[in-house]
């Protein structure tokens, strides 16, 4: 089906852009009949909405280059199918697909015309074995009632249409064999099975796919944290989100479908055609009382009245075989969405993993810390000591020996003072360090009954930490200025030394001078 060229003599610019115009407005369809030989056409918009019934903004559902959910739409004369890469109108005689050179786009036509052939020539089989007898047609839509004085010549023409119309259209309806057990799905809902499987079986292959990148890098994850590791667990995690999203809007749509038993009995477009063609045919019979008449027109009118209201008022539509059919994929696509749920639990539990050994490796650097401070203070206490000894007052530890015994006992001393100095610095760490674990051992304990009295898990606030660096601050502080105060201490200590010992020099100088004036002047007398 082309759209006419646009008439006129606009010249080679406006034929060129009626030809663009027109070839935009076409669009390709691969349509799958009933007789399952598939063919490609050209359609506009119009055309296919004349075709099938629909309104533009179904159509619109449809479209590739717009985002839409998932989404299924029963109505008059088609069903309308958007189910992730599945787009289909399905209608009682044929399927049109929009046309696509996508692999999975071929795959899906091979099952469809594949189902269609089989359902066919199963169809056909049991026809052959009914030996002519006739078929029950279950139907969710109230038939009109014949007169009572032409009730066999009613009966006998809406039997011959029914014949009539499955033989020649090749349109199969629910039938049941003799006994009653075997029965055929009508086309559109075997191309709505089609569709169905295509897109779980889309959802579930991505899923089983996820699963083995998932569950080896997560584990991989938990044995070594790195940045390349958590990297591919934050991809795999985004696209968890995503395939999760996309089942859970397949399986909320089946839902809806299962919840509302008005929209599935709009989809069974077969019976709704059967009916058409029976009240066709009762509409041509003619009526000999015009009461009668427009008694039943006035029925009628009420009829569908409550139809078109979707009242139904004491009426329950015969959808058994459709609720099957979509239950059954209902529970596969539960199925996918439950096995994204535990890999959701699993990346969960391992973020919660790799969060508690981050709090065990900041653990660690706190204790560090809290040595490295007490260490700092203890160090800073010797230094205290190191200052005391610096300072300008007369120390008997300075004073120059005269003889080799008091020099012993001066180094003996220097030595004393030094190591005693070490040692009461190693004993005070200790003691610091013990005080410290005796004390965070208690305070865990208390958060451990505290936790059980309360049914929580305790962990340290953060005032407490801040009070932690705060100390911390405050004790490197006071240790700098204690350390600045000795060395300055030191300083001057050395310059008093110097000076000391220039003094002395000095003095020493100035006796030997003297005593060389003596020897010179004994010298002198002597001679």
């Amino acid at each position: 089906m082309r759209p006419a060229a646009a008439a006129g003599g606009g010249g080679g610019g406006g034929r060129r852009k009626a030809a663009a115009a027109a070839a935009a407005a076409c669009r390709e369809w691969m349509v799958v009949p009933a007789s399952g030989q598939a063919r490609v056409e050209e359609a506009g918009k119009h055309a296919v909405m004349a075709r099938t019934g629909l309104p533009a903004r179904d159509l619109r559902v449809l479209d590739p280059l717009l985002s839409y959910p998932s989404t299924i739409l029963g109505r008059e004369r088609a069903i309308v199918v958007n189910l992730e890469r599945v787009k289909a109108v399905i209608t009682a005689a044929e399927v049109l697909l929009p046309n696509s050179k996508d692999p999975a786009f071929t795959n899906f036509v091979c099952d469809l015309q594949a189902r269609v052939l089989a359902s066919s020539s199963d169809q056909a089989a049991e026809f052959t074995d009914m030996d002519g007898e006739s078929s029950a047609v279950a139907s969710p839509f109230p038939v009109l009632t014949p007169s009572k004085g032409n009730g066999l010549e009613m009966a006998n023409k809406n039997a011959n249409a029914v014949g009539d119309m499955t033989h020649s259209s090749s349109m199969p309806t629910l039938t049941a064999a003799k006994d009653g057990n075997t029965k055929v799905l009508p086309f559109e809902f075997r191309a709505l099975e089609v569709c169905l499987e295509s897109a779980c079986r889309s959802l579930e292959e991505e899923t089983s796919t996820l699963e083995q990148e998932a569950y080896p890098a997560l584990d991989e994850l938990t044995s070594k944290i790195s940045t390349l590791n958590l990297e591919r667990v934050r991809q795999i995690k985004s696209r968890l989100v995503a395939i999760s999203g996309r089942v859970q809007k397949v399986r909320d749509e089946l839902e809806h479908l299962l919840d509302d038993e008005m929209d599935m009995a709009e989809m069974y477009l077969t019976e709704k055609l059967t009916q058409q063609e029976i009240s066709e045919t009762s509409s041509r019979v003619e009526v000999d009382e015009p009461s009668q008449l427009e008694d039943d027109r006035d029925e009628d009118y009420r009829s569908e009245a409550d139809v078109s209201n979707g009242s139904f008022i004491g009426y329950k539509p015969h959808i058994e075989e459709l609720e099957m059919l979509l239950e059954a994929y209902f529970v596969q696509i539960d199925g996918t969405l439950n096995k994204l749920s535990h890999l959701r639990e699993y990346v969960d539990d391992t973020e919660d993993y790799i969060n508690i050994m981050l709090d065990d490796k900041q653990n660690q650097l706190l204790q560090m810390g809290v040595m490295l401070s007490t260490a700092t203070v203890v160090i800073t206490a010797g230094v205290a000591v190191v200052g005391i000894f610096g300072m300008n007052i007369g120390i008997s530890l300075y004073a120059d020996p005269t003889n080799d015994e008091e020099k012993r006992a001066s180094n003996m001393k220097f030595w004393e003072t030094t190591l005693g100095t070490i040692a009461g610095c190693m004993i005070m760490y200790i003691v610091a360090m013990g005080w410290g674990k005796r004390t965070a051992a208690v305070a865990q304990s208390q958060i451990r009954r505290g936790a059980r009295e309360r049914g929580e898990t305790g962990r340290r606030s953060e005032k407490e930490k801040k009070m932690v660096k705060v100390a911390t601050f405050f004790a490197m502080t006071f240790g700098a200025f204690l350390f600045w105060q000795s060395m300055d201490k030191v300083h001057v200590w050395i310059a008093l030394h110097q000076d000391e010992k220039k003094e002395r020099m000095e003095r020493e100088l100035e006796i030997k001078r003297m005593q060389a004036e003596l020897m010179a002047q004994a010298k002198e007398s002597e001679s």
